[in-house]
């Protein structure tokens, strides 16, 4: 979106690709030239000691946090508590989420609450979180719970979905995000802009109405 309201002020365009952290550092460990990257901090970190972003480009953008989704139509489980979020799990008729990072959280979280047992006949696993919402929304059970990123969510909510919220604190899990500008990208007069770009209020708010804080 950030890229969006660029364009809209500069006429400079930029092709998107969404990927998750593991893929993202396959293509850039592996060559592949783009302008500018927008990961986890961690993974950023990674590919500045590799060198593969240009110095003093990083910019912190904001915290993602993990959160709870339904289809629409659907009852909102009750997320004030861990106790009631594991009922939640335990009386939906499937639970979605994700093979990332992401959703390897998710999956340790549930067998820390114990039920990792109880409901995996009920659990769907995706590639992605794309894929993630779109099988929420197409989910046909009656009752079925989706995990994925807030951002995610709330991207993908025109899908007939919508975002319950984060999960208990407790349990929560927020992960900082940055941007950097590539070694090998081909635009760097362009990317360098959008990144100055994302150091504005405007970008900020954007950021905050994607689901970031």
């Amino acid at each position: 979106m950030c890229a969006e309201a660029h364009k809209t002020r500069t006429g400079q365009a930029f092709e998107i690709e969404f990927a998750t952290a593991p893929v993202i550092c396959e293509r850039v460990h592996g060559g592949a030239a783009v302008d500018l990257i927008v990961a986890p901090v961690a993974t950023l970190m990674e590919f500045i000691n590799a060198g593969h972003i240009v110095e003093g480009s990083l910019k912190q953008l904001g915290d993602i946090e993990a959160g709870v989704a339904v289809p629409n139509g659907t009852p909102s489980p009750d997320l004030s508590s861990v106790d009631t979020l594991r009922d939640a799990l335990l009386a939906a008729d499937r639970v979605i989420y994700n093979k990332a990072s992401s959703g390897q959280y998710i999956e340790t979280m549930i067998e820390r609450l114990g039920i990792a047992r109880q409901i995996s006949g009920k659990t769907i696993r995706t590639d992605n979180g794309a894929q993630t919402m779109q099988r929420l929304a197409d989910d046909t059970s009656g009752y079925a719970i989706g995990f994925g990123q807030i951002t995610e969510i709330k991207l993908r909510q025109d899908l007939g979905i919508r975002l319950v919220g984060p999960l208990p604190a407790e349990i929560g899990k927020r992960t900082p995000y940055a941007v950097g500008i590539h070694q090998l990208g081909a635009k760097f007069a362009a990317a360098k802009s959008l990144l100055d770009f994302y150091g504005s209020g405007e970008a900020r708010e954007i950021l905050i109405n994607s689901g970031l804080s």
